[in-house]
């Protein structure tokens, strides 16, 4: 009970540093509800569940070699500077409760999927956690329990982004017109910034 614990409390803490995913379930959630900003941590769980089964299987060492990194650096920069932008322009348009920007599901997971497995910082970050916590695990448990473990990491996951998701449903009901377009704002700068330090790195690896 006590390593299941740990491992949720990991899934917890991994996921609770403030990204541009939490940035964008945030922004979703003023917009779009709960349900929008949930989706987008969906397809962020996505691409990390891809992630650890690459680490499981070690394929994950052909998205490490400086092609695939900076590939990523310069599609992940292309999607946060894109998400940044759209983000900034639709604050302008919130009305409070009654505004409601038409915008499929669909799309709300494939930007979050897209965000987690485009970041060579998600990537190595995985691979240095998720990577180390497995040979640790793998070394002193049965495959079995190495799922049951798996299984309670990501549930610390999904735990944290229904919080998100509930937190800015609720910015949403409580605060005003103004005081959401300030956090959609805000949103949309950071999604920029990240976008910008992608940028920085990709333009190192290739000329630096």
């Amino acid at each position: 009970m006590y390593t299941i614990l740990s491992f949720f409390l990991l899934g917890l803490s991994l996921s609770a540093p403030i990204g541009p995913i939490n940035a964008a379930m945030l922004d979703k959630g003023i917009k779009q509800g709960f349900l929008h900003a949930w989706v987008v941590g969906v397809g962020a769980m996505i691409a990390d569940a891809l992630l650890m089964i690459l680490i499981y299987f070690g394929l994950v060492h052909f998205l490490t070699t400086p092609f695939m990194k900076t590939f990523l650096w310069l599609f992940g920069c292309f999607i946060l500077l894109y998400s940044g932008v759209e983000s900034l322009i639709g604050a302008r348009k919130i009305k409070g409760e009654g505004y409601r920007n038409v915008e499929k599901l669909t799309k709300s997971v494939f930007s979050g999927f897209i965000m987690a497995i485009t970041s060579p910082l998600s990537i190595l970050f995985w691979l240095g956690i998720y990577g180390s916590v497995l040979a640790e695990t793998i070394a002193e448990f049965d495959r079995n329990h190495v799922l049951l473990y798996t299984g309670a990491l990501f549930s610390g996951i999904c735990l944290w982004d229904a919080f998100m998701a509930s937190l800015a449903s609720t910015f949403r009901r409580f605060l005003t017109s103004r005081s959401l377009s300030v956090i959609s704002i805000a949103s949309g700068l950071s999604l920029i910034v990240f976008g910008l330090h992608f940028g920085i790195k990709a333009f190192e690896a290739l000329f630096g």
